[in-house]
């Protein structure tokens, strides 16, 4: 059977995706809450833009350091084990966001510590999970499988944001200790995982050249490098997630439940263009696609900065999460399906770190433009310059253009 005509439910009679499901859904709906609690009280402390960009910093920093040892760590030991043990560390790092914001005494510093400490934890657990999916599903599913998996990541995208605003009014202390909670679930799922991998029987060798391997097939598949390398310029440029809380506070004056529906709308949009797909595969034209997408996405970027209108700007991001949604399953499915299991977690966490780049590390870079120029015109420019990558990418990597099928046939 092949993959578009093999049924889109059928993944959901596998028991360990749906411990796997279930663990995505409850992490993704920890970390937009946290998101939303971080990013709120931050702003809250320091009335600072460029704070807020100084949060992604603190949560990009680990993974991009830390990217060759953790691929290294989930190519050779149980994928599993170290997903649920680094959910149990974030657990822990959400209780002292608890903490600090029941006793803290008003400096920022110990918010950016403990951000670190997520950062770190995602680094280990986002290979490992990546590269644990492939394994779990039969190939004729497996592209129903990354739709139905994103789908789950941003409908947990949708109710976190929105849940974290509602429980924010109770006191931050609330939305932590929810998000503590959910990633000890989580950790459990994960463990309970019952596939368990072959046996290794020689350890590679710790060197520079098995560290780096990841990096290296990347550089080595014009493919898969154009089309991380597509996602991490756009991403970066375009993103206006670090810059809600201002336009929540001062653009569109909708406070913290705005601020949660605000972030909610993106993955609104991603979810149900998650099942659009789960349900009909893209099946040509994959490359150009994704080009399209990324021209999208930028568009509706330029059309949110620019708006002073609450349901337009719900609308702008709407469609930002649904062209996001196209280039991310391209991308994932480009990754996750062509790679050799024995270097998946290698190559993953190199596509980790393009990915934490372009959200982390682009929320620093809007919190940094901002400060200089302005929410309204950071956002704006940052739209045009998305919209110009993606026509600059169609000629730079022709073979991810014309990249007709999503998986090679055979």
């Amino acid at each position: 059977m092949t993959d578009a005509a093999a049924p889109r439910w059928a993944v959901f009679a596998n028991g360990d995706f749906r411990r796997y499901g279930s663990a995505r859904f409850l992490t993704g709906l920890a970390f937009q809450m946290q998101a939303v609690a971080v990013g709120w009280f931050v702003y809250d402390l320091t009335r600072s833009a460029l704070a807020l960009g100084l949060v992604g910093l603190a949560s990009f920093l680990p993974a991009m350091l830390s990217a060759p040892i953790t691929g290294h760590v989930a190519d050779t030991y149980d994928r599993r084990m170290i997903a649920a043990v680094a959910y149990a560390i974030l657990a822990l790092a959400d209780l002292g966001l608890l903490a600090f914001a029941h006793y803290g005494t008003g400096a920022v510093w110990p918010v950016y510590a403990l951000v670190v400490i997520i950062g770190t934890g995602r680094a280990f657990a986002n290979p490992a999970l990546q590269a644990l999916l492939p394994t779990l599903v039969p190939r004729p599913l497996f592209g129903s499988a990354i739709a139905w998996n994103a789908s789950l990541w941003q409908s947990a995208s949708i109710l976190g944001p929105a849940l974290g605003g509602f429980l924010y009014a109770l006191g931050p202390a609330v939305v932590f200790g929810t998000a503590a909670l959910s990633f000890a679930l989580a950790s459990a799922l994960v463990a309970a995982i019952r596939f368990r991998p072959a046996p290794v029987s020689e350890r590679p060798p710790v060197t520079w050249a098995t560290l780096s391997a990841g990096l290296t097939y990347i550089r080595d598949h014009p493919v898969v490098l154009g089309a991380i390398s597509l996602d991490l310029v756009a991403v970066l440029l375009g993103g206006a997630t670090a810059l809600l809380p201002i336009f929540a506070a001062e653009v569109l004056h909708v406070g913290p439940l705005g601020l949660g529906i605000l972030r909610s709308m993106p993955a609104a949009g991603a979810v149900l263009t998650a099942i659009l797909l789960a349900y009909r595969p893209l099946q040509r034209h994959a490359g150009l696609r994704m080009l399209q997408a990324v021209g999208v996405f930028g568009l509706a970027t330029l059309g949110f900065g620019l708006s002073t209108s609450l349901p337009f700007s719900m609308a702008c991001l709407f469609v930002t999460g649904a062209a996001d949604m196209i280039s991310v399953y391209i991308r994932q499915t480009f990754v996750q399906g062509e790679t050799p299991d024995a270097m998946r977690g290698r190559v993953s966490a190199v596509n980790t770190v393009f990915i934490g780049a372009s959200n982390e590390l682009g929320e620093f870079e809007s919190g940094l433009l901002a400060a200089a120029i302005g929410a309204v015109p950071a956002v704006a420019l940052g739209g045009l310059a998305t919209v110009a990558v993606a026509f600059a990418w169609g000629r730079i990597f022709p073979a991810l253009r014309a990249r007709d099928r999503l998986l090679p046939i055979g």
